[in-house]
């Protein structure tokens, strides 16, 4: 069986459909997928042995100047990459209208959430067989449900992103180490950097070290800034996803933000503490076989906005956002350190039984 998956962006949202996809791998013999991805995330659906083609798009880039010829270009050579193939299924498992249009341009029967179930409605016209999945659940089960209604097959009780970390080799850091995914889009969605140096002392303190990635110069400033004084923290050279992925698959455990690189992790299955204040951990949050999800406890968390309104926000203190109180270094350490002891374990526990 053959079937394109269209889930085109953004870092998180596709991950998300990567336990869909093992769920479909494990249930359906000699199942061939295409993978409808943008150009920057191209590399991932590849991870996955039941994807056999990725087809990259460039809707970012081209919506952006599409008067010009060479970007017109580029359209015409992937509409007839598209065209090539004809599909048992076409599956759009995003379901926005975007991914909607591009639905529709491929050869096959198509399949995508109806009217009820979308989130923006007007993308259920573009499906022959829309389905009906409820909402107000997390992504990763939505996506799960859609593939097993298409494919019509039952639903495992749990799942795995599908992913062999051994592609990756251990890179060359001594000893057990912690992963900091300090940087994210958002200020509001920051962890304070005063919890981020208690928490990379508490770290070094327990015998490990702590390394620290940056994707700009505002981040590279906050490792640095979090590394001087404390020796046993590595601030790691800039460097793409495909190499970051070694020092995440190889980490004890990986402490981060709401930050895309956190749905890595989830995949990964590393023992992680994901920290969420100003947004929602509930549809879209990091999830995983050995993720742990951190929300604040106070009133107006989450508030979901870039800008922090808080009456408490002028006080002067250096744990800003204040919804961040909450959330500890001491907390943070104590939760993580408890998801890597229970890893051991079973990890220790399969070995004996093998």
């Amino acid at each position: 069986m053959k079937v394109l998956l269209v889930k085109m962006s953004s870092l998180g949202d596709v991950f998300h459909a990567l336990p869909a996809v093992q769920d479909a791998y494990q249930q359906i013999p000699n199942l061939e997928i295409h993978w409808l991805v943008e150009e920057a995330f191209a590399d991932i659906p590849s991870w996955h042995p039941a994807v056999k083609k990725v087809i990259p798009i460039a809707w970012r880039r081209w919506r952006k100047n599409l008067t010009c010829a060479d970007v017109r270009a580029e359209m015409k050579a992937f509409y007839r990459e598209l065209r090539n193939c004809e599909y048992d299924i076409v599956l759009d498992a995003q379901c926005l209208i975007k991914s909607a249009a591009v639905t529709r341009m491929a050869k096959g029967p198509r399949y995508g959430l109806d009217k009820q179930s979308c989130r923006e409605p007007l993308a259920a016209m573009a499906y022959q067989f829309p389905q009906a999945v409820a909402k107000g659940q997390h992504a990763i089960p939505r996506v799960r449900q859609l593939l097993s209604q298409v494919l019509n097959y039952q639903l495992p009780n749990t799942f795995s992103y599908g992913i062999d970390k051994s592609r990756w080799s251990r890179p060359d850091v001594e000893g057990e180490y912690w992963l900091f995914l300090h940087g994210t889009t958002w200020d509001t969605k920051l962890w304070p950097e005063t919890y981020w140096l208690e928490l990379a002392d508490m770290v070094v303190k327990s015998g490990r070290k702590v390394v620290l990635p940056w994707g700009n110069e505002e981040e590279k400033a906050r490792a640095e800034r979090i590394a001087a004084g404390i020796e046993g923290v590595v601030v790691l050279p800039k460097m793409g996803l495909n190499a970051l992925n070694a020092y995440l698959a190889y980490a004890q455990g990986v402490v981060g933000v709401d930050t895309g690189l956190s749905h890595v992790v989830a995949a990964l299955e590393v023992p992680s503490v994901s920290i969420y204040g100003a947004t929602d951990a509930v549809l879209t949050g990091v999830l995983g076989p050995n993720a742990e999800v951190l929300s604040s406890d106070y009133d107006c968390a989450p508030c979901l906005n870039k800008q922090c309104n808080h009456p408490s926000r002028n006080d002067g203190l250096d744990a800003q956002p204040p919804c961040y109180r909450s959330i500890s270094a001491q907390r943070v350490f104590e939760a993580l350190t408890l998801k890597v002891e229970q890893s051991v374990s079973i990890i220790a526990r399969n070995n004996r039984g093998a």
